[in-house]
């Protein structure tokens, strides 16, 4: 009798064992369900679009109108480069307009986020405003495929440590023109500004970051001058 009461107790004991275990692998299987849940739902964030719809594309023909109103509209002259090396705060002239307004209105447009610093010369420049990407040619050809700027040199600077510039149209441009997508700002002693000087359009100038431009400079480069890893930017308004 003892030794049959005993057999009942061990399976009654082990029954309830089995069911606390069942519990418990059902609340770590439902713990697992939500943080599963939990990082899809953080995973689906749609990356903010600019809207350009209520622009013209813009031209050489539209381009100083369009330009000079927008500049009206959209007084800011500080923007904010960022990288993977750190922060470059840039200080937009007023005194060159056309170039201040379409740099804003690039930044305004997410022109720049997921183009490159692409080009990486030691004490001398850095340019950005390109990819090897299939955005980058996509974006140009909304906002407007070929315009040009016209050249702003009347206010006689010359380029220095953290002067920011246009990038030139070398071909058939004798007026000087600069190619609206792309920028660059000088490293080098004043030695190297001899073909710079009064032939591209100094329109703003760093502020605070110039130990990154140093930083980009000095990368590894193939022999076009391309970063050997790219060099992402983004770009946003500061005031």
């Amino acid at each position: 009798m003892k030794a049959l009461l005993s057999v009942l107790l061990l399976f009654l004991f082990f029954i309830s064992c089995e069911d606390k275990q069942k519990t418990s692998e059902e609340k770590v299987e439902v713990l697992k369900e939500t943080v599963k849940d939990t990082v899809a739902k953080e995973e689906v964030v749609k990356e903010e679009k600019p809207q350009t719809a209520h622009y013209p594309e813009i031209t050489n023909e539209n381009v100083v109108s369009f330009l000079t109103e927008y500049g009206k509209e959209n007084p800011e002259t500080k923007v904010k480069i960022s990288t993977r090396f750190g922060d470059i705060f840039i200080e937009l002239y007023k005194d060159t307009p056309l170039h201040r307004a379409n740099f804003i209105y690039l930044v305004k447009q997410k022109y720049f986020d997921n183009t490159f610093f692409h080009r990486v010369v030691p004490d001398f420049i850095i340019q950005a405003g390109n990819s090897d990407t299939k955005a980058t040619p996509m974006k140009r050809k909304k906002l407007g495929f070929s315009y040009l700027l016209p050249a702003e040199l009347e206010n006689g600077r010359k380029h220095t440590r953290g002067t920011v510039s246009g990038a030139k149209e070398y071909r058939e441009n004798p007026d000087k023109q600069t190619a609206p997508y792309e920028f660059f700002i000088f490293l080098g002693p004043d030695k190297y500004t001899s073909h710079l000087n009064g032939n591209y359009t100094i329109f703003g100038r760093v502020t605070q970051g110039m130990d990154v431009v140093d930083t980009i400079s000095k990368l590894p480069q193939d022999d076009g001058e391309w970063p050997l890893q790219n060099v992402f930017i983004t770009a946003e308004i500061v005031e």
